[in-house]
């Protein structure tokens, strides 16, 4: 799932990409937020703090949407990390 419609955008390496970095989206975002996030990028980009929605709207049914977030959640092991700094 990761690498047909996220990988383009987002690393999970900390090497760039136009998207943020899995790894800091897990440090910021409850799955939660992550699933709305998914669900409708342009009407929560503001509620987010971002000043312009580069995300598309990506044709997922619910059950990937909350696979996607269950992964990006499971790099939680960064804030635990972050947190130990």
């Amino acid at each position: 799932m990761y690498k047909t419609h996220c990988a383009n955008c987002h690393s999970v390496k900390m090497e760039g990409g136009m998207g943020r970095d899995f790894n800091l989206v897990s440090y910021d975002r409850r799955k939660e937020q992550i699933v709305s996030y998914i669900q409708n990028p342009s009407m929560n980009f503001r509620e987010f703090g971002y000043s312009a929605n580069a995300m598309p709207k990506i044709a997922l049914d619910e059950e990937d949407i909350y696979d996607v977030a269950e992964y990006i959640d499971s790099l939680q092991k960064f804030k635990k990390w972050m947190k130990k700094q």
